[in-house]
This record gives structure tokens, C-alpha cells and sequence, in this order.
């Protein structure tokens, strides 16, 4: 509405100028014609009644005080000239008389000569003002051209400019009140026809996949808008009844596949204890001097498998409970140090940027993130030349960050959007439930942990904890 209201103004003051031009154009071509009519009229009359022959020669004299006289009826200047285009006589006075031209230009004549009317008409622009001049034949009563007949014109617009000025402000200020209603009705039309998209924009911006979602109530919606907002509560109720399915798939999938892993990994030291007792069984001798040793190795072999079958369970524990949400006030530095205590490799090494940095963690949990990275990190090198681990603490802002960098074998991409996942694992043995575990407690405490890494040559976890915990 505003646009079309705007090339409107704009069209119809274009075509106000334009008419207003041609109108004034059409005016001053009219009233030249009148005049140049009007005086040659005048001159035929005299021609008829003087006592001179009409001829080229006497036009000087038959014209001599004529002339004035023909000038002060029409009003108008105008000048005589012979057929050679020689003044012969002006009604200017004699202090303007420089002013005139004393011989028509050659153009001026071959044209008045060619031209079927025997009329020409000569366009200057001169101070300003649009001049025109109009050259023709003077006739005696036999119609013989016997001089030429000048009439200077100069266009005088400013009456009409002064008019057009006038309607190209009351046209602006009817426009400009135009201008100002179309806004103020697009404004409120478009806010009606716009409320009830706002109503289902905002309500698709509120959809949230992870929780209940309201339906759309409108009152009196247009047909279009209500088939819009009915296809939009039919898919809140399918994204309901889809959300239960999937989460219920996901829970029994979980299930299964933590079953099958616990079974996976409980089988592991069963075979070599059914092989141990199985043997052992087949082999003993009561006489035997080395009986007692063997049953003691029996008895340490089937300690050690049953040791394994308990740390499986230990970490399955682990992995499902949730850490407890603790704000023991603690030195990050220190305990991190702690925690590399364990660790004899002589080529674990720490640095720190400060001696003390204060956060609020759980003491217990942060060496399980950091003691289950470093082993991680250990076991990446063992074929490296000259191993090295780093681990660093520094303060950020409000976080505390932990590095633990390594030049071992790095991890390949297409192991990089599975390594927090629980029970992948790219090594030969272990659950792969490490690096899910150090997730689950980051991210429990508010943290973060992400890696970079390059094949071959190492990889760098960064660990991030907010100082202050959120209540």
C-alpha cells in the first residue's frame, strides 16, 4: 500500500510537469500564430490602401509610420525586412535599435524560401527565457512576396510556473497525508492478518522435541490459517505418541545392549576358569610333593579371574550411577597432582600455571575424569618411541581447564563421533566404558570435554569445569 501510494505521487507530479509543458508549449505556439495572423493582416490592409505600388522598394515608405501604428494595436515589435533579408523598417525604438539584426542569416532564408507554408519558425533559449521568431512572406494583392515580416516572441512562463508550483504542493501535502493513512492502515492490516502466524510462529518456535508441547487455540481463523493450525496440533499429537515409542525403543534398546554386554564380559575370565578347573581336575595328584604349590596356583588363577569378574562389575556400577552433587571447596592443582601419583611411567609429566586454583568439585569424582584420561592417554603410547604425556592445569575466566596431550597414535575419524560412547573401544581388551563415564561426571558438574587428534601423532582432551557450581 505505501509503495503503490509512493509511484503514484510520483507518476501523477511527472504527469502534472508534463501536461503543464505542453499546455504552455500549445499556448505560446497558438498565440504566436494568432499574432503573426493578426499582423500580416494589418500589413495586407495597408498594402491595399496606400497610394504607393506595393512593391520591395516602397516598403519603406508605405510602412514609414504604418508601422507604429500596427505595432500599438497588436502590441506587439515586429520588423521588415526585403527579400534579401536587409532591415527595412522596426518598431523598436531608435536606443534599442542596435538590438535587431540588420540581415537575416542565410539559414534563415533558405529556409523561409523552402518551407510549403511559407512560414518558419526560429527556437533561442536567451537570458533564461525561451525566444522564438517567426519569419514571413509580406504579399501584394497579387500574392508576389515583395519583404519578410519579423515577429520576435519571448515565452513568458512564469505565470504558469507559479500555478504548477502551487498544485505540486497541495498535490505533496494530499499525498503526504495519503502517505501517512497508508501506513497507519497497512501498519494495523497487516498486524490483523499477521496475528495468528505470530500466534503459530511463536508456538513453533517453542516446540521442543524433549517435552510436552501446547496445541494452537485460535479464535475464528481464516480458512487457510485453520488448516495450518490443525496440521500443527495433528503433528504435536504424532511427535507425542512418536516421542513415547522412541523413548521407550531407546530404554529397551539400552537395556539389551548393556545386557549383551555384561554377558559379553562376563563370559570372558568364565572360559578360563572352566579351562583352570577343568585341568586342574584331570591333572591332580593327592601324592603328588607338588601338589600343594598346584593347588595354590589353582587357587591364585581362579582369585585372579574372579577379581576380573568383580572390577566388571565394579565399572558397570560405576558407569550407571550418577555422581553425587558435591561442593567440597578444593585446590585443582593438587588434587590433579594426586591423582597422577598412581601412575610410575617416568615420561607422565605436570605442569601447572599456578600453584593454587579454587573450584567447587567433588574430590572423589575428579580423579576418576582425570586417572581414567591419563590411562587412556598410557595406553595410546606404548608402541611410540619416546612416549610423552603432558598434563596441565590453568585458570580460565571462570573455569578451570585440564589438558592431558600425548604423542601416541592418535584416533582416526572414523572413531572420532564414537569415542564417548559406552562399550566402543578401539583396543584389544577393556569395556570401552572409560571415556563414556568421564563424560557423564563432566557434563554432570556443569563441564565440558572435547579432543583434538591426529593420526600418528597424538591427541590432546581438554577438560573444562565452571569454578562455581550452579545450585
Amino acid at each position: 500500500m505505501i509503495l503503490l501510494v509512493v509511484i503514484a505521487s510520483v507518476l501523477i507530479a511527472g504527469v502534472t510537469i508534463y501536461q503543464y509543458r505542453e499546455q504552455s508549449k500549445d499556448y505560446h505556439q497558438n498565440r504566436l500564430e494568432r499574432k503573426e495572423e493578426q499582423i500580416l493582416q494589418s500589413i495586407s490592409y495597408v498594402l491595399r490602401e496606400t497610394t504607393y505600388e506595393p512593391t520591395t522598394e516602397n516598403l519603406e515608405h508605405i510602412f514609414r509610420d504604418e508601422i507604429y501604428k500596427i505595432a500599438d494595436v497588436q502590441n506587439v515589435s515586429f520588423n521588415i525586412y526585403d527579400l534579401e533579408g536587409e532591415l527595412i523598417k522596426s518598431t523598436k525604438p531608435a536606443f534599442e535599435a542596435d538590438s535587431v539584426s540588420n540581415c537575416l542569416d542565410a539559414e534563415v532564408l533558405n529556409s523561409l524560401y523552402e518551407s510549403a507554408e511559407r512560414r518558419y519558425i526560429e527556437e533561442k533559449s536567451t537570458a533564461g527565457f525561451n525566444y522564438q521568431a517567426s519569419y514571413n512572406y509580406i504579399t501584394d494583392p497579387k500574392f508576389k512576396p515583395i519583404g519578410i515580416m519579423n515577429l520576435p516572441y519571448y515565452e513568458d512562463n512564469s505565470f504558469n510556473n507559479m500555478e504548477l508550483r502551487e498544485f505540486l504542493i497541495r498535490l505533496a501535502g494530499v499525498y503526504v497525508l495519503m502517505l501517512l493513512a497508508a501506513i497507519f492502515l497497512a501498519y494495523f492490516i497487516s498486524k490483523y492478518i499477521t496475528r495468528s502466524l505470530q500466534a503459530i510462529s511463536d508456538k513453533l518456535n517453542q516446540t521442543d522435541f524433549t517435552k510436552r508441547n501446547e496445541k494452537i487455540h485460535l479464535d475464528d481463523p481464516s480458512g487457510e490459517i485453520g488448516k495450518l493450525v490443525n496440521s500443527y496440533n495433528v503433528m504435536i499429537d504424532e511427535l507425542e505418541e512418536s516421542a513415547v515409542k522412541l523413548a521407550r525403543s531407546e530404554r529397551e534398546q539400552a537395556w539389551r545392549e548393556m545386557a549383551k554386554q555384561v554377558a559379553h564380559e562376563i563370559k570372558n575370565p568364565l572360559t578360563p576358569m572352566r579351562l583352570t578347573v577343568q585341568s586342574f581336575d584331570r591333572k591332580f595328584d593327592p601324592s603328588d610333593p607338588k601338589a600343594q604349590n598346584k593347588v595354590k596356583e589353582f587357587s591364585n588363577s581362579l582369585i585372579q579371574q574372579i577379581d576380573a569378574m568383580s572390577n566388571i562389575a565394579s565399572a558397570f556400577s560405576n558407569f550407571a550411577s550418577m555422581p553425587a552433587q558435591q561442593k567440597e571447596t578444593l585446590n585443582v592443582v593438587k588434587v590433579v597432582k594426586l591423582a597422577l601419583d598412581i601412575f610410575h611411567e617416568p615420561y607422565v609429566h605436570f605442569i601447572a600455571d599456578e600453584d593454587e586454583i579454587i573450584a567447587k568439585l567433588d574430590r572423589t569424582q575428579l580423579i576418576r575424569v582425570v586417572t581414567n584420561v591419563v590411562m587412556n592417554a598410557i595406553q595410546a603410547v606404548p608402541d611410540v618411541e619416546s612416549p610423552r604425556i603432558l598434563v596441565s592445569v590453568t585458570s580460565e575466566g571462570e573455569q578451570v581447564k585440564i589438558s592431558v596431550a600425548d604423542n601416541g597414535v592418535g584416533i582416526a575419524d572414523e572413531f572420532t563421533d564414537k569415542i564417548f560412547e559406552p562399550k566402543f573401544t578401539t583396543k584389544n581388551s577393556g569395556m570401552g566404558l572409560g571415556l563414556g563415564m568421564v563424560k557423564n561426571i563432566v557434563e554432570n558438574y556443569g563441564g565440558t570435554i572435547d579432543f583434538t587428534s591426529q593420526l600418528g601423532k597424538g591427541t590432546v582432551f581438554t577438560i573444562k569445569f565452571p569454578k562455581e557450581q550452579n545450585n
